[in-house]
């Protein structure tokens, strides 16, 4: 694209050389020449130019108030000196005040060399402009990200004693009356709906337990289409295109699913009238020399999933916001400001990143970049997490630090028979086991315990005491049990469940556990 230029210069000659000597360089230029201040002013508001070549002594005007009138308008914008009259005095200050160069008339040679450096350096400063805002909103999502998790992980044990406490009177025989019973079907159905919004922080804040496997994006957009279809309505055109060469990335199944979800949602109420969405799968190839486009962008092979709409695009002002939890420009009523958040986290904790296009009035693209695998040999068969509630007379040591949690775990376990030790930490478990004389059948842990012992290293201890001792661990995602070692389950054939759960869930896992079964890693309340 040509250089747009703004040449300030009230004597013809000078502006028709300025414009040869550019033109006899090679570098394409598209200059407008003004005379005076107010067309000068007037271009600075309602233009946008790459470089601005002025002269120093105008009449009724003069250089100085130039360049302070396109600081003004348009700062970071070069602003070059070309002038037969200005001294070495006002040239420094001319320097000083934010000019990059000054050439004389007579020694024009200088001008295409500054003009190349100029723009050189103005494109350098603009990319480090936008690296330096991408790495702040990088970092301020980071901090939104931790405060998220930290949030979720407290609420959900809260959560967990409510809708635990709730089902252990339904799990009774005594009888309840129907008015009773009700008001506990709607404390569980609200508790169901503040899990899902927790859920939807963990995923923003990367704190969501991942069962990662090989899933093929274009069978995941084919699966969810009629889904789709119903959500968006009659108005809405959905096309779903995408190569035969398999689109496998290493991901939660049911993860990918809530980011197409939620993108889909998104662009549907950006087209209330109506519109076309698009849905893509490519695979991209990226050098070392794409990296800067984006802070988490980085050479290799990746699957780029695209959702397109023609809706009403984003407005400049909302885009640093649009992934933040609870930012949404809908109204009230409307939605959370969760959906981006969850897109946003989920794909970081893929190891992905997202990038954006917009137009107000034409149309959102979101695309979303994930590493891409080889398709699998052989296709994976998820697991029955079907349970029937039986209990058992197994010893139980129970390792919970919070005390309404431990106590409703107890009670829960001990209504179907087991016998359960209580501790309220790491080292506090390992006493007590050894107090007891008595091995125990089943370890139902955290990740992490607040002594610093964490449950793998519990376990192991545990176990060159009890070799063949059963182990669950339990978290409600807390910043250190982000990461937890899905090898080390696999390894020992162990179990992970996330808060909050119902109780159904935990007595089948328990049950299934203590008799050997299959492990289930990452199951949690639905």
């Amino acid at each position: 694209m040509p250089v747009r230029i703004l040449h300030l210069e009230d004597n013809s000659p000078d502006q028709l050389l300025v414009k040869e000597t550019l033109a006899s360089s090679g570098l394409p230029c598209e200059i407008v020449h003004v005379a005076g201040q107010q067309d000068f002013e007037a271009l600075l508001q309602n233009c946008r130019f790459d470089l601005i070549i002025s002269d120093f002594s105008l009449p009724g005007y003069d250089g100085m108030a130039a360049l302070a009138s396109a600081q003004k308008s348009q700062p970071g914008t070069p602003f070059l000196f070309v002038s037969g009259t200005i001294g070495e005095e006002r040239a420094v200050e001319s320097l000083k005040c934010g000019a990059i160069d000054y050439v004389l008339k007579d020694n024009l040679h200088r001008l295409v060399p500054s003009v190349k450096r100029a723009l050189r350096e103005s494109r350098e400063r603009e990319q480090r402009q936008r690296l330096e805002q991408q790495l702040r909103q990088a970092q301020k999502m980071e901090a939104v990200g931790q405060l998220a998790g930290g949030v979720a992980h407290d609420f959900n044990n809260l959560l967990a004693v409510i809708c635990g406490n709730v089902e252990l009177v339904l799990l009774r025989d005594e009888p309840v009356s129907k008015e009773s019973l009700e008001s506990l079907k709607q404390v569980l159905a609200a508790a169901g709906r503040a899990a899902n919004l927790t859920r939807q922080l963990l995923a923003f804040g990367r704190k969501q337990p991942m069962r990662a496997e090989p899933v093929n994006l274009n069978e995941v957009i084919t699966n969810l289409a009629k889904l789709l279809k119903r959500v968006i309505g009659a108005s809405i055109v959905l096309e779903c295109a995408f190569p035969e060469l398999l689109a496998y990335v290493e991901a939660d199944a049911s993860m990918m699913e809530q980011v197409l979800l939620n993108l889909v949602v998104n662009s549907r109420d950006a087209m209330p009238r109506g519109g076309q969405l698009l849905i893509t799968t490519e695979r991209v190839v990226f050098a070392d020399t794409d990296t800067g486009r984006h802070p988490d962008a980085r050479a290799g092979e990746f699957i780029c999933w695209a959702v397109s709409d023609t809706g009403c695009g984003i407005a400049p002002e909302h885009l640093p916001r649009i992934f933040e939890p609870f930012y949404t420009t809908k109204e009230p009523g409307k939605g959370t400001g969760l959906g981006l958040a969850m897109v946003y986290g989920i794909v970081k904790q893929h190891r992905g990143w997202v990038e954006l296009q917009t137009q107000p009035g034409v149309g959102t693209t979101f695309q979303i970049f994930l590493p891409a695998i080889a398709a699998p040999a052989t296709a994976k068969h998820a697991e029955s997490s079907a349970a029937t509630l039986h209990g058992g007379s197994e010893r139980i040591l129970l390792v919970e630090n919070d005390p309404a949690v431990r106590l409703l775990t107890r009670r829960l376990l001990e209504t179907f028979g087991y016998h359960v030790l209580e501790a309220t930490s790491g080292n506090d478990a390992w006493e007590l086991s050894s107090r007891a004389g008595t091995n125990v059948d089943l370890l139902l842990t955290g990740l992490v315990t607040t002594d610093g012992m964490t449950g793998p290293v519990l376990a192991q201890r545990l176990r060159k005491k009890t070799p063949h001792l059963k182990v669950i661990f339990v978290s409600g995602n807390s910043r250190e049990s982000t990461n937890y070692d899905t090898a080390f389950l696999r390894r020992n054939q162990d179990r992970f469940l996330q808060k909050p759960y119902a109780s159904q869930v935990l007595l089948g896992m328990v049950r299934r556990c203590l008799d050997g079964e299959a492990r289930g890693i990452g199951a949690q309340a639905t």
